[in-house]
């Protein structure tokens, strides 16, 4: 594949150097990431390129970046979004995943969409993030920010746990469930949405609180509104988990407790179709040609 330099005279001064993310365990991600550095060079944006999981070569780097182009699915945008979250940094996601939700271009038409980017030829989606902070008694056991989800749930056995789940500090209900996930928007799509969950346009500024197969419980999703807090009181004979947009796993243990808000950060992808979009790629994805 030959790279095509975008026009430089339309370069935009927002720009000026961008990051390159390339997955590691897809081996066509270098080779394209290195195409796409390339041509953000010869378009006088210096750009340079690292692994999606590199962190602690990536998050020196955030504050002297303007662009971040992020080859994988949906995981590697997510663990991108949180990384650059405190600056916040636009998105562009190039899809070489399965579902891809997030991303806005493909490796067959990037060379087509990079200089509307460049140019200014966009606009920028934020969405919603929520923070996690997880304790044992007074001690903290860390903070978690998340663009998708938060999922507090059983561990390896095959039993259920119960969640004492209070809204605002006021007691909601004690969930017995296999877990209890804690949703954006933009996690309605995922684990959310296989629980039976709804699904959330990603403008809405919402939580969403839905059990994981309860038993004989409450079994409807809840939707707050931004800026709820949500406090989740595990009671279980055995190790739970809590887990942070399907990548980060902490153990929890009888007693433990979470707290789960709106965090002060948010996450930006660039989009280059139609403001609707949403619906089209829902669509896509969901249903099968047969059926329209």
């Amino acid at each position: 594949m030959s790279v095509q330099s975008p026009d430089s005279s339309a370069f935009s001064a927002a720009f000026k150097r961008a990051a390159v993310l390339y997955h590691p365990k897809i081996e066509a991600s270098e080779p394209l990431a290195r195409e796409i550095a390339a041509a953000l060079n010869q378009a006088g944006c210096d750009a340079w390129l690292a692994l999606t999981w590199d962190q602690d070569l990536i998050l020196p780097r955030m504050d002297e970046t303007g662009l971040i182009i992020v080859l994988g699915g949906d995981g590697s945008l997510l663990r991108a979004a949180r990384m650059s979250a405190a600056h916040p940094i636009p998105l562009l996601g190039v899809n070489m995943g399965r579902v891809g939700f997030l991303t806005e271009v493909s490796p067959d038409t990037w060379q087509e969409k990079l200089p509307r980017v460049l140019a200014g030829d966009y606009w920028l989606e934020d969405r919603l993030m929520i923070e996690a902070t997880a304790w044992r008694g007074d001690e903290k056991l860390g903070e978690h920010l998340a663009l998708n989800d938060v999922v507090i749930s059983r561990g390896a056995l095959a039993r259920v746990v119960r969640l004492r789940t209070e809204i605002d500090n006021n007691y909601l209900t004690t969930y017995v469930a296999d877990g209890l996930i804690v949703s954006t928007p933009t996690g309605s799509t995922a684990y959310a949405m296989a629980a039976g969950g709804p699904i959330l346009p990603p403008e809405l500024r919402n939580i969403l609180v839905l059990p994981i197969a309860p038993h004989l419980t409450l079994d409807r999703a809840i939707v707050l509104s931004e800026g709820a807090e949500v406090t989740v009181r595990l009671k279980t004979d055995h190790t739970a988990i809590l887990t942070v947009d399907g990548q980060t796993a902490v153990e929890m243990q009888n007693g433990d407790h979470v707290c789960v808000t709106t965090s002060s950060h948010k996450s930006r992808f660039i989009r280059l179709g139609k403001r609707t979009y949403f619906y089209d790629a829902l669509i896509e994805r969901l249903a099968p040609k047969r059926d329209r």
